[in-house]
């Protein structure tokens, strides 16, 4: 049994921040890619930030230098630092969890949490 709970969602104004948590219980190596995906109406599904265990990111072209995706490795824990926050940055967004250490699995991810809503007001 594996299972993925985000924390940290809201309503914030835009240019605000927000820090979103995915806390991963069961069996989890904890050498495993882990990122955030969002979902918004209208927009395809977005990865935006991924991480390996060596610290190693990727990020979405749309949040590049306003987001900051980090992990606790010994606790399966990741978390997103959303900074200059954008109207159109509001979304679901959904923790994952890749099925090797390698970017390539979160295409396909192993494990998804149920998601928390942002929503940027403007």
């Amino acid at each position: 049994q594996v299972q993925l709970v985000e924390s940290g969602g809201g309503l914030v104004q835009a240019g605000g921040s927000l820090r979103l948590s995915c806390a991963a219980s069961g069996s989890i190596f904890s050498i495993n890619v882990m990122g955030w995906y969002r979902q918004a109406p209208g927009k395809q599904r977005e990865l935006v930030a991924a991480i390996t265990s060596g610290g190693s990111t990727n990020y979405a072209d749309s949040v590049k230098g306003r987001f900051t995706i980090s992990r606790d490795n010994a606790r399966n824990t990741v978390y997103l630092q959303m900074n200059s926050l954008k109207p159109e940055d509001t979304a679901v967004y959904l923790c994952a969890v890749g099925i090797s250490g390698s970017y390539y699995s979160l295409k396909t991810p192993g494990y998804w949490g149920q998601g928390t809503q942002v929503t940027v007001s403007s």
